[in-house]
């Protein structure tokens, strides 16, 4: 049987299942093909789930620290499967709620793994797709009047590091241990690998990051890399940058890391080991050779502005097309792509108005161009500093460590870049995306008036210490 539809999801995650709600909104008969669960990898075994594993941290941490409050507790104990339990009751809710959304648009839903077709029988251009199911039952052909690949991305490793997901794992893996492991190597000191770092340590196992640049989160501004370094390593976590990891071997007990470190071979021993080290595009298998669309050199499909392809009615969004691999980019990047196929108007997204985030503790954020970015792209820049330390509500929520960082065009005053790392942060960042959007001045943010005792309250300050205004400092 063949079924028709204006569109056709390859991927129910993030940005697909986004992508399918924007088209029924737009009255677009619409159907999603995903091979496991809709919410796909950041609903199931990623940002809910790690986010989930984190705020259990923070309240085992917080836990035992309550003296510093005045309050005292004994017998603080970890229950790792009541944390495991929890995250996977947080999953079950949000799931149910992706389902409902699918219903309530009337948004067909084939739980089966989507093929692209060539030019065929069905349709004299490719894009017929083919639904294998895993009962074996015979597939179901869709022919849509227009494609979106959203297939999202996999844990990429090193060459000759394999992951086993028992001693070598990766975040999925990670995601789903039964037991903390007395020690792990984390391979990798971007987003995930810090986040992994000061999770596990919070939990009470002992970490090591290696890290290959010289930095760790070497996205971030500088100054952020530098405050995460420091504060890591004042809590316990062994550090190491410039380091080449060479292999990883595994036996019932250990895995043995070996590395190139400032010229010497050296070994990491610990329980387990985590790799992080990017993601890989999932398109291996999806029926690209049946079509025009092209790869880039690091196999992500290549699109233009509005996430078409060379295949005219072939779009492609999120992870599978690389970029800033965020769940809120791909729901952003779907949703322009729908809007692009129904011809309604809509515009090419800012990729420096998107801001990005680290859940770790401290937690980071930022949207725009770092200190550096934005000098090597010519400007002449001014920057505005303000710590916690001078901001009230940071002292009684007993986190004053940090800072926030703005960047601005000296000649223009136009905000480049705000960079923050502390408490809450990631609850703050928006209102710099904000007056990233509205093309605010560090002036017009001073300006706003920010109620006191608030944590955005610092936002305001270093606002106005671009020009030397700042009140608290």
């Amino acid at each position: 049987m063949v079924r028709e539809y204006d569109i056709v999801i390859l991927g129910g995650g993030t940005g697909g299942y986004v992508a399918a709600i924007r088209a029924s909104q737009l009255g677009l008969k619409t159907a999603i093909v995903e091979k496991a669960e809709l919410g796909g990898t950041c609903l199931h075994r990623g940002c809910i789930p790690s986010k989930a594993l984190l705020r259990s941290a923070e309240v085992y941490r917080q836990t035992k620290e309550a003296a510093a409050f005045g309050i005292h507790t004994t017998d603080v104990r970890l229950d790792f499967s009541g944390v495991q339990q929890r995250k996977e009751k947080i999953i079950d809710q949000l799931h149910r709620g992706v389902q409902h959304l699918m219903k309530k648009g009337k948004i067909d839903v084939f739980q089966g793994y989507g093929r692209i077709l060539g030019p065929s029988i069905f349709s004299p251009t490719a894009g017929t797709i083919s639904v294998e199911f895993a009962d074996g039952s015979e597939n179901e052909i869709l022919l849509p009047k227009n494609v979106i690949v959203a297939t999202g991305s996999s844990p990429r490793s090193l060459p000759g590091i394999d992951f086993d997901e028992s001693r070598i794992l990766s975040s999925e893996g990670a995601l789903a241990l039964q037991e903390l492991p007395e020690s792990m190597t984390i391979i990798g000191g971007g987003v995930i690998g810090i986040e992994w770092a000061s999770m596990l340590h919070d939990l009470g196992t002992k970490v090591t990051v290696l890290e290959y640049q010289d930095r760790i989160l070497p996205t971030e501004d500088e100054h952020i890399s530098k405050e995460m370094f420091k504060q890591l390593k004042k809590r316990g976590i062994v550090i190491h940058t410039n380091v080449q990891v060479e292999s990883a071997a595994a036996d019932d007990n250990k895995v043995t890391v070996k590395a190139q470190m400032n010229g010497e071979e050296q070994v990491f021993v610990s329980d387990k080991i985590l790799v992080s080290v990017g993601r890989t595009a999932n398109v291996g298998d999806i029926g690209l050779k049946n079509t025009d669309i092209q790869l880039s050199e690091q196999g992500f499909i290549q699109t233009n502005a509005f996430y078409k392809t060379n295949e005219s009615h072939i779009y492609a969004i999120g992870d599978c097309i690389g970029g800033m691999q965020l769940a809120h980019v791909a729901s952003r990047e779907g949703i322009i792509a729908v809007e692009h196929i129904a011809d309604v108007q809509t515009e090419s997204l800012d990729y420096s108005m998107v801001p990005a985030c680290v859940y770790s503790f401290p937690e980071t954020a930022s949207v725009g161009l770092t200190e550096a970015q934005a000098k090597a792209e010519g400007y002449t820049v001014k920057t505005g500093k303000m710590s916690f330390q001078a901001i009230g509500k940071a002292l009684v929520y007993g986190e004053s460590e940090g800072f926030v960082k703005i960047i601005a065009d000296e000649k223009t005053n136009d905000l480049l870049g705000v960079h923050m790392i502390g408490p809450h942060v990631t609850d703050m960042i928006s209102e710099a995306a904000l007056a990233k959007l509205l093309d605010a001045t560090p002036w017009e943010i001073g300006q706003t008036i920010h109620p006191h005792p608030t944590l955005s309250e610092i936002i305001g300050e270093a606002a106005l210490a671009v020009d030397g205004e700042q009140i608290h400092g």
